[in-house]
Protein backbone atom coordinates (compact mmCIF):
# COMPACT_ATOMS: atom_id res chain seq x y z
CA UNK A 1 0.00 0.00 0.00
CA UNK A 2 1.28 3.46 -0.87
CA UNK A 3 -0.75 6.12 0.82
CA UNK A 4 -0.45 9.85 0.30
CA UNK A 5 1.38 11.36 3.25
CA UNK A 6 1.77 14.91 4.48
CA UNK A 7 3.48 16.38 7.48
CA UNK A 8 1.94 18.96 9.77
CA UNK A 9 4.16 21.66 8.31
CA UNK A 10 2.48 21.01 4.97
CA UNK A 11 5.50 19.50 3.22
CA UNK A 12 4.84 16.67 0.82
CA UNK A 13 6.54 13.33 1.50
CA UNK A 14 4.72 11.12 -1.04
CA UNK A 15 2.24 12.00 -3.79
CA UNK A 16 0.27 14.49 -1.73
CA UNK A 17 -3.02 15.69 -3.12
CA UNK A 18 -2.31 19.39 -2.79
CA UNK A 19 -5.92 20.40 -3.36
CA UNK A 20 -6.76 20.43 0.34
CA UNK A 21 -9.79 22.30 1.50
CA UNK A 22 -10.52 24.18 4.69
CA UNK A 23 -12.22 22.19 7.42
CA UNK A 24 -15.95 22.03 6.82
CA UNK A 25 -16.96 22.36 10.40
CA UNK A 26 -20.08 20.79 11.85
CA UNK A 27 -20.55 18.09 9.24
CA UNK A 28 -18.59 15.57 11.28
CA UNK A 29 -19.04 13.56 14.46
CA UNK A 30 -16.44 12.29 16.92
CA UNK A 31 -16.17 8.82 18.44
CA UNK A 32 -13.76 8.56 21.38
CA UNK A 33 -12.75 4.99 22.18
CA UNK A 34 -12.20 4.96 25.94
CA UNK A 35 -13.36 1.51 27.04
CA UNK A 36 -9.95 -0.10 27.45
CA UNK A 37 -9.32 -1.85 30.76
CA UNK A 38 -5.67 -0.71 31.03
CA UNK A 39 -4.60 -4.13 32.32
CA UNK A 40 -0.93 -3.71 31.43
CA UNK A 41 -0.85 -0.24 32.96
CA UNK A 42 -2.53 -1.34 36.18
CA UNK A 43 -4.75 1.74 36.47
CA UNK A 44 -7.36 3.48 34.33
CA UNK A 45 -5.46 5.54 31.77
CA UNK A 46 -8.65 7.55 31.18
CA UNK A 47 -8.17 9.06 34.66
CA UNK A 48 -4.49 9.97 34.36
CA UNK A 49 -4.19 13.73 34.55
CA UNK A 50 -2.74 16.21 32.07
CA UNK A 51 -2.59 19.86 33.09
CA UNK A 52 -4.77 19.13 36.09
CA UNK A 53 -7.60 17.33 34.31
CA UNK A 54 -8.19 13.66 33.49
CA UNK A 55 -7.19 12.49 30.02
CA UNK A 56 -10.79 11.62 29.21
CA UNK A 57 -11.79 15.24 29.87
CA UNK A 58 -8.78 16.57 27.97
CA UNK A 59 -9.69 14.52 24.91
CA UNK A 60 -13.36 15.51 25.06
CA UNK A 61 -12.42 19.19 25.08
CA UNK A 62 -9.96 18.61 22.24
CA UNK A 63 -12.68 16.88 20.21
CA UNK A 64 -15.15 19.65 21.02
CA UNK A 65 -12.70 22.25 19.68
CA UNK A 66 -13.30 20.86 16.17
CA UNK A 67 -17.00 21.81 16.42
CA UNK A 68 -18.59 18.39 15.73
CA UNK A 69 -22.29 17.64 15.64
CA UNK A 70 -21.93 15.07 18.41
CA UNK A 71 -19.21 13.45 20.52
CA UNK A 72 -19.81 9.80 21.33
CA UNK A 73 -17.63 8.33 24.07
CA UNK A 74 -17.43 4.57 24.60
CA UNK A 75 -16.44 3.69 28.17
CA UNK A 76 -16.19 0.35 29.99
CA UNK A 77 -18.84 -1.26 32.15
CA UNK A 78 -18.03 -0.57 35.77
CA UNK A 79 -16.10 2.58 34.93
CA UNK A 80 -18.03 4.69 37.44
CA UNK A 81 -15.20 7.18 37.97
CA UNK A 82 -14.75 7.58 34.21
CA UNK A 83 -18.49 8.09 33.71
CA UNK A 84 -18.59 10.78 36.40
CA UNK A 85 -15.77 12.70 34.75
CA UNK A 86 -17.59 12.57 31.43
CA UNK A 87 -20.89 13.61 33.03
CA UNK A 88 -19.22 16.63 34.60
CA UNK A 89 -18.32 17.86 31.12
CA UNK A 90 -21.62 16.93 29.53
CA UNK A 91 -23.21 20.05 30.97
CA UNK A 92 -20.62 22.17 29.21
CA UNK A 93 -20.60 20.29 25.91
CA UNK A 94 -24.19 19.31 25.24
CA UNK A 95 -23.26 17.18 22.24
CA UNK A 96 -21.58 14.54 24.42
CA UNK A 97 -23.19 11.08 24.55
CA UNK A 98 -21.78 8.24 26.65
CA UNK A 99 -22.10 4.61 25.54
CA UNK A 100 -21.32 1.78 27.94
CA UNK A 101 -19.41 -1.19 26.56
CA UNK A 102 -20.86 -4.07 28.57
CA UNK A 103 -18.04 -6.39 27.48
CA UNK A 104 -14.93 -4.16 27.33
CA UNK A 105 -12.64 -7.19 27.39
CA UNK A 106 -13.76 -7.99 23.83
CA UNK A 107 -11.52 -5.27 22.43
CA UNK A 108 -11.46 -2.06 20.43
CA UNK A 109 -13.27 -3.43 17.38
CA UNK A 110 -16.45 -4.05 19.34
CA UNK A 111 -16.19 -0.68 21.08
CA UNK A 112 -16.04 1.03 17.72
CA UNK A 113 -18.97 -1.02 16.41
CA UNK A 114 -21.28 0.10 19.23
CA UNK A 115 -20.04 3.66 18.83
CA UNK A 116 -21.02 3.53 15.16
CA UNK A 117 -24.43 2.13 16.11
CA UNK A 118 -25.04 5.06 18.46
CA UNK A 119 -23.96 7.48 15.74
CA UNK A 120 -26.32 5.83 13.23
CA UNK A 121 -29.19 6.32 15.66
CA UNK A 122 -28.27 10.00 15.99
CA UNK A 123 -27.90 10.42 12.24
CA UNK A 124 -31.25 8.74 11.50
CA UNK A 125 -33.21 10.82 14.01
CA UNK A 126 -36.11 12.10 11.94
CA UNK A 127 -37.19 14.53 14.65
CA UNK A 128 -34.28 16.82 13.88
CA UNK A 129 -33.79 19.13 10.91
CA UNK A 130 -30.01 19.08 11.25
CA UNK A 131 -27.74 18.14 8.36
CA UNK A 132 -26.62 14.52 8.48
CA UNK A 133 -23.13 13.60 9.64
CA UNK A 134 -20.85 13.03 6.66
CA UNK A 135 -17.51 12.22 8.29
CA UNK A 136 -16.34 10.71 11.55
CA UNK A 137 -13.26 11.58 13.60
CA UNK A 138 -12.17 8.56 15.66
CA UNK A 139 -9.85 9.11 18.64
CA UNK A 140 -8.36 7.25 21.57
CA UNK A 141 -7.42 8.67 24.96
CA UNK A 142 -3.74 7.93 25.56
CA UNK A 143 -1.88 9.82 22.82
CA UNK A 144 -0.90 12.49 25.30
CA UNK A 145 0.72 14.83 22.76
CA UNK A 146 -2.27 14.96 20.44
CA UNK A 147 -3.36 18.54 19.74
CA UNK A 148 -5.99 20.51 17.85
CA UNK A 149 -3.57 21.30 15.02
CA UNK A 150 -3.35 17.64 14.10
CA UNK A 151 -7.11 17.11 14.25
CA UNK A 152 -7.68 20.12 11.99
CA UNK A 153 -5.14 18.74 9.52
CA UNK A 154 -7.05 15.44 9.40
CA UNK A 155 -10.38 17.18 8.87
CA UNK A 156 -9.00 19.51 6.20
CA UNK A 157 -8.38 16.66 3.75
CA UNK A 158 -11.13 15.21 1.54
CA UNK A 159 -9.96 11.61 1.08
CA UNK A 160 -12.31 8.82 2.15
CA UNK A 161 -9.89 7.99 4.97
CA UNK A 162 -7.40 10.43 6.47
CA UNK A 163 -5.31 8.57 9.05
CA UNK A 164 -2.38 9.46 11.27
CA UNK A 165 1.08 8.11 10.56
CA UNK A 166 3.74 7.81 13.22
CA UNK A 167 6.62 5.65 14.35
CA UNK A 168 6.14 2.62 16.53
CA UNK A 169 6.37 3.58 20.19
CA UNK A 170 9.93 3.83 21.47
CA UNK A 171 9.58 5.30 24.94
CA UNK A 172 12.74 6.46 26.56
CA UNK A 173 14.27 7.50 23.23
CA UNK A 174 13.51 10.26 20.78
CA UNK A 175 11.84 9.34 17.49
CA UNK A 176 13.99 9.81 14.40
CA UNK A 177 12.02 11.87 11.85
CA UNK A 178 14.37 11.04 8.96
CA UNK A 179 14.08 7.30 9.64
CA UNK A 180 10.30 7.59 9.91
CA UNK A 181 9.98 9.24 6.50
CA UNK A 182 12.49 7.02 4.70
CA UNK A 183 11.23 3.72 6.15
CA UNK A 184 7.43 4.06 6.02
CA UNK A 185 6.86 0.30 6.38
CA UNK A 186 8.04 0.62 9.96
CA UNK A 187 5.37 3.22 10.66
CA UNK A 188 1.90 2.84 12.12
CA UNK A 189 -1.18 3.98 10.22
CA UNK A 190 -3.83 4.53 12.83
CA UNK A 191 -5.74 6.78 15.21
CA UNK A 192 -6.77 9.45 15.25
CA UNK A 193 -8.35 9.28 11.84
CA UNK A 194 -11.19 10.77 9.83
CA UNK A 195 -13.38 8.51 7.73
CA UNK A 196 -16.35 8.91 5.45
CA UNK A 197 -19.49 8.02 7.41
CA UNK A 198 -20.97 5.76 4.74
CA UNK A 199 -17.70 3.83 4.41
CA UNK A 200 -17.56 3.43 8.17
CA UNK A 201 -21.11 2.07 8.19
CA UNK A 202 -20.16 -0.33 5.41
CA UNK A 203 -17.26 -1.62 7.50
CA UNK A 204 -19.20 -1.87 10.76
CA UNK A 205 -20.27 -5.55 10.39
CA UNK A 206 -16.62 -6.62 10.13
CA UNK A 207 -15.64 -5.02 13.44
CA UNK A 208 -15.39 -7.42 16.36
CA UNK A 209 -13.05 -8.16 19.25
CA UNK A 210 -9.67 -6.54 18.65
CA UNK A 211 -10.21 -6.58 14.90
CA UNK A 212 -10.46 -2.89 14.13
CA UNK A 213 -10.00 -0.69 11.08
CA UNK A 214 -6.29 -1.03 10.36
CA UNK A 215 -6.50 -4.06 8.05
CA UNK A 216 -9.40 -2.46 6.15
CA UNK A 217 -7.56 0.83 5.78
CA UNK A 218 -4.43 -0.85 4.46
CA UNK A 219 -6.49 -2.54 1.75
CA UNK A 220 -7.77 0.78 0.37
CA UNK A 221 -6.52 2.01 -3.01
CA UNK A 222 -4.19 5.05 -2.80
CA UNK A 223 -6.76 7.50 -4.15
CA UNK A 224 -8.99 6.85 -1.13
CA UNK A 225 -6.35 7.12 1.58
CA UNK A 226 -3.98 9.74 2.85
CA UNK A 227 -2.04 10.06 6.09
CA UNK A 228 -0.83 12.99 8.16
CA UNK A 229 2.52 12.32 9.80
CA UNK A 230 2.92 13.37 13.42
CA UNK A 231 5.83 11.86 15.33
CA UNK A 232 4.38 13.05 18.63
CA UNK A 233 1.67 10.41 18.32
CA UNK A 234 4.30 7.71 18.76
CA UNK A 235 4.07 8.29 22.49
CA UNK A 236 1.09 6.61 24.12
CA UNK A 237 0.63 5.01 27.53
CA UNK A 238 0.11 1.26 27.83
CA UNK A 239 2.63 0.21 30.47
CA UNK A 240 4.01 1.54 33.78
CA UNK A 241 7.32 2.23 32.01
CA UNK A 242 5.60 4.37 29.38
CA UNK A 243 3.71 6.23 32.08
CA UNK A 244 6.90 6.90 34.00
CA UNK A 245 8.53 8.27 30.84
CA UNK A 246 5.53 10.49 30.08
CA UNK A 247 5.65 11.89 33.62
CA UNK A 248 9.38 12.44 33.36
CA UNK A 249 8.80 14.47 30.19
CA UNK A 250 6.01 16.47 31.83
CA UNK A 251 3.37 15.20 29.39
CA UNK A 252 1.29 13.69 32.20
CA UNK A 253 0.93 15.03 35.73
CA UNK A 254 2.85 13.34 38.53
CA UNK A 255 0.92 11.03 40.81
CA UNK A 256 -0.39 12.54 44.03
CA UNK A 257 2.35 12.49 46.64
CA UNK A 258 5.08 12.07 44.01
CA UNK A 259 7.53 14.94 44.41
CA UNK A 260 10.14 13.58 42.03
Amino acid sequence: MKENTVTLDGKKTTNQNSNQQNVQQNNHAVIILASGLSRRLGQAKQLLCKNGEPLIGYMIKLAASTNPKIIIIVIPKGGTSIASKVAALSYEHLTVKTIINQTPETGMGYSLAIGIEALAHFNNNKDSNREAVKRVLIMGVDQVLLDKKHLIALLADNHAVVASRYAKGNHGQSVDKKDTIEQPKKNIIGLPLVIDYQLLKQWQPTLSGDKGLRHLIRALPPHQLTAVMNLNLSYDIDTPEQLAYARQQGWVDAALGDNT
